[in-house]
């Protein structure tokens, strides 16, 4: 079998380098270009297009964790794979600093590279040319106007930030059991523009109430048009959980979901762990109020944020959410297995069901089944997509881009 890869390997020792490369070429793949250091590596880069950078940590002048942010800064679409005679918990961070980065870590190697190794490579590549496409070019900040107060006022009333929908399916069954509303704004003069970009500017200026309800009345529409399909989706909203110091918002809440005609226990609240209330005592409240009134909750980002023992033991949460942060290569980082691992044994033994996010390879997804997880989202599964792709993937009754892996 041949690979239509361009690799490049950045090696300090000759013939450590050389043995990598026979490994390589021995197990298909024609287009392999060699660097002795960062340096030479990233000038190599910047003239020639590589799919993967296959590189030691232990190098002199510029190591590998040196490089790994020379390149997220300069060329952050480049697939990376480590390959070291360093520990493993130092391969292990190695690779959680680069995925922190927004890099795509492949795989870690521990050395002496084996033709298994070579052929593990190919495979996963293989997978990764394969996984959804984007369903369209998102902006970065730069494209924009600087945002104010009125601009996103206007945004939301024009209905230009709408919900996508993430779907979350079942690891038992592999099909559809929820969907994730996000924010996604279609700006009229730069196109579709990065919730990384604007959502802080929501915050900023004081619109993350205006937002929840926003993104909930868009919800609620949804679930009721793929009702008068028969389907029955149950939907989640991200609520900041600072939101919860106004005593009253889970009667705001419960309001517009009764008056849309949606069951409560149809709408789950993802409280998000980027904020918390001025008063622990509100929060509790909140919390125990929106299960009061038949809603789901869930600790999202679970591990990144405010979470702690007390808040998951003294809040009734119906499902545990764990960060992309640990879920993403959990199947060949040690320590990212085992704290995914005890996440799920700490969910289940609580009484919750517990999702995956950032499912983004097969392995993960396998591991993810094995350890006992109930449900799963990514892009491995599915982008987020507006509502009329979503109605799409409901009408094949099927989790897209993995059939053949959630069967």
């Amino acid at each position: 079998m041949r690979y239509p890869y361009h690799i490049l390997v950045l090696e300090d020792h000759p013939l450590q380098c050389a043995h990598v490369c026979d490994m390589l070429e021995q197990a298909g793949f024609a287009q392999v270009d060699t660097a002795h250091s960062g340096t030479d590596a990233l000038a190599r880069i910047g003239h020639s297009a590589y799919d993967l950078i296959l590189l030691d940590l232990n190098m002199p002048d510029m190591d590998g964790m040196q490089f790994i942010q020379e390149l997220a800064e300069h060329y952050p679409d480049i697939l990376i794979a480590i390959t070291s005679a360093c520990s493993p918990r130092m391969m292990d961070s190695a690779s959680h600093m680069a995925r922190n980065m927004n890099l795509t870590v492949i795989d870690c190697y521990a050395k002496p590279f084996t033709a298994l190794n070579a052929q593990s490579l190919g495979k996963a590549l293989d997978q990764h040319s394969h996984r959804p496409a984007a369903t369209a070019p998102v902006l970065p900040a730069e494209s924009l106007p600087a945002m104010t107060s009125a601009m996103l006022d206007a945004a939301l009333l024009t209905h230009q930030i709408e919900p996508w929908f993430q779907p979350k399916c079942s690891l038992r069954t592999g099909k559809i059991v929820g969907v994730e509303a996000l924010a996604r704004w279609r700006h009229p003069d730069v196109g579709l523009v990065s919730p990384g970009v604007f959502l802080p500017a929501i915050t900023e200026h004081g619109k993350d109430h205006a937002l929840l309800i926003h993104m909930l009345g868009g919800a609620l529409q949804a679930y009721r048009r793929w009702a008068t399909q028969g389907w029955r989706i149950p939907v989640s909203v991200n609520l900041p959980t600072h939101l919860l110091d106004d005593a009253t918002l889970p009667d705001q809440l419960h309001a517009h979901v009764i008056a849309c005609g949606v069951p409560a226990e149809d709408v789950t609240f993802e409280l998000l762990e980027s904020s918390q209330t001025v008063d622990p005592g509100l929060f509790f409240m909140g919390a125990g109020r929106l299960r009061l009134k038949g809603f789901g909750l869930a600790q999202d980002d679970f591990g990144i944020g405010y979470s702690s023992m007390h808040s998951l033991t003294a809040v009734p949460f119906t499902e545990l959410k764990i960060d992309r942060a640990f879920v993403s290569g959990a199947a060949v980082t040690g320590t990212l297995a085992a704290a995914t691992i005890t996440a799920i044994m700490l969910g289940k033994e609580l009484g919750m069901k517990v999702t995956a996010e950032g499912v983004e390879s097969a392995e993960d997804l396998e591991f993810l089944r094995n350890a006992g997880c109930d449900y799963v989202q990514g892009f491995l599964i599915a982008r987020p997509a507006p509502e009329s792709e979503l109605t799409a993937l409901l009408d094949r009754e099927l989790c897209p881009s993995s059939t053949t892996h959630m069967h």
